[in-house]
């Protein structure tokens, strides 16, 4: 074997094995470095904006942005979080009180004598035993389940919120550093991508079609649906209705459950109160308007946007969460419009010839 055969094998060994540590190095910062990837794409074009306004200078214009972005994003989130909790906290209370005084046994009746919920009943009742259920009991006892359950999970609960504020600080200052040098660092992407470049810059244009598509159509899927859920609550009379759309703006980022995270338990409470019609109305409305609105409108704005069927898409984002976490609603359709381009790349002239 001729000395530059074996200086090239030992090359090559050695890029993949500097590689593979430096993966190994970077592996706990990956989620970190890209959310910051995916803040700085959807937030590029106002940092140039606010660039141009300081006259060029790079630094202040990052630090400045990534406080915007602190802004948008954390203080929103506290809010909510703390209003659910005092929300929660409330409601839970309430319905403890209603299993003790009894009225939650007294309403239970009221909707065992409605003849939908009495044939449902009956027809429950011939496969099992429902004579032996006690539901104020059931009910009780759970709750006091989930309280213990809780006060156990206290100290994880503190340690992964830790977690997720160090991963933020993480993200922040990734950001921070893609503002500030996200120019040079992208050109030196396209310099060392060892593909022709009409077919990358097609893949950069994929990506970023793939990244927008997801985010702002995701955006708008959340406000479509905070408006529609928190005037559903607010017709119905359900208190807080404002918080309760903001969190089902932020919870219909998560595919399948989403909003009715919120609306079917705010449905079976209503049934618990004695409020029937309400409790039913709540849930067509739900099935039939808020979460039509997701099912509709997601693969409209995702697949006709970046080529994916409605189908593949589907599957990417929930094997995407599956496989990489929340950060998989982004990462699984991107994998997915990557190996379609990388098919539409082949098709249009990479393949071999003759």
């Amino acid at each position: 074997m001729k000395r530059e055969h074996v200086f090239l094998i030992f090359i090559l060994f050695l890029t993949f094995l500097s590689f593979y540590f430096l993966y190994q190095i970077l592996s706990p910062f990956l989620p970190s470095i890209f959310w910051a990837i995916l803040l700085a794409v959807v937030f590029y074009p106002l940092f140039q904006k606010l660039e141009r306004l300081l006259k060029k200078r790079e630094a202040l214009s990052a630090m400045t942005m990534t406080l915007l972005v602190i802004l948008v994003i954390v203080l929103p989130c506290s809010i909510l979080i703390v209003s659910l909790a005092n929300e929660v906290v409330v409601a839970y209370h309430g319905l403890e009180e209603m299993i003790k005084t009894g009225r939650l046994e007294a309403h239970l009746e009221q909707i065992r004598e409605i003849h939908i919920f009495n044939w449902i009943w009956e027809r429950l009742n011939q496969y099992l035993d429902l004579s032996q259920i006690d539901p104020p009991r059931l009910l009780l006892e759970n709750l006091q389940q989930v309280s213990t359950f809780l006060f156990n999970q206290t100290s994880k609960i503190l340690k992964g919120l830790s977690t997720f504020v160090i991963g933020f600080f993480f993200t922040l200052l990734s950001l921070y550093y893609l503002f500030k040098d996200g120019d040079r660092l992208f050109g030196r992407l396209k310099e060392i991508l060892p593909i022709p470049a009409r077919e990358r810059d097609l893949l950069i244009l994929r990506f970023k079609e793939m990244v927008h598509a997801t985010i702002y159509g995701g955006l708008l899927i959340a406000i479509i649906q905070g408006v529609l859920g928190g005037v559903i609550f607010w017709i119905l009379g359900i208190p807080s209705p404002i918080l309760w759309g903001t969190a089902m703006a932020f919870l219909s980022f998560i595919p399948m459950a989403g909003t009715a995270l919120i609306w079917v338990p705010a449905a079976i409470l209503l049934f618990v109160q004695g409020a029937i019609l309400k409790g039913i109305i709540l849930l067509g409305l739900g099935v039939f308007g808020i979460s039509m609105v997701d099912n509709l409108l997601r693969p409209f704005f995702i697949s006709t946007k970046t080529n994916i069927h409605p189908l593949l898409l589907f599957f990417a984002v929930l094997g995407g969460i599956q496989t990489f976490g929340l950060i998989g609603l982004v990462i699984g359709p991107l994998i997915a419009s990557l190996c379609l381009t990388l098919i539409e790349i082949y098709i249009q002239g990479i393949r071999p010839k003759g």
